[in-house]
């Protein structure tokens, strides 16, 4: 018999910074919101390796509400469709988040 071990929840790993993307708007969960550490952000999309980048924006930028950022326009701009949540990858010398979405 190969028995596994059973490991609660609160015993998982590392809490990991999650972006959530429905129609019309980008969610930052409280790890990512921690990591940009402002309410002013700026928005970038590589099309490429369809990888979003989101970094807090020194001037103008878009708004962060709470948790949500209205990216509708964005969205439309570079022809982004996916919807869903995704891990993102935090690069401490950019000061940003990377999210692939696939």
């Amino acid at each position: 018999m190969a028995f596994e071990i059973y490991k609660p929840r609160s015993e998982r790993m590392e809490k990991v910074p999650i972006i959530s993307i429905s129609k019309s708007s980008i969610v930052l969960n409280n790890v990512a919101r921690q990591k940009i550490g402002r309410n002013k952000i700026e928005l970038a999309y590589d099309r490429d390796t369809k990888t979003l980048r989101i970094k807090p924006a020194e001037e103008g930028g878009l708004e962060m509400r709470k948790t949500k950022v209205f990216g509708k326009g964005f969205f439309n701009y570079f022809g982004i469709s996916k919807k869903g949540k995704y891990e993102a990858r935090y690069d401490p010398g950019e000061n940003a988040l990377y999210a692939t979405l696939h």
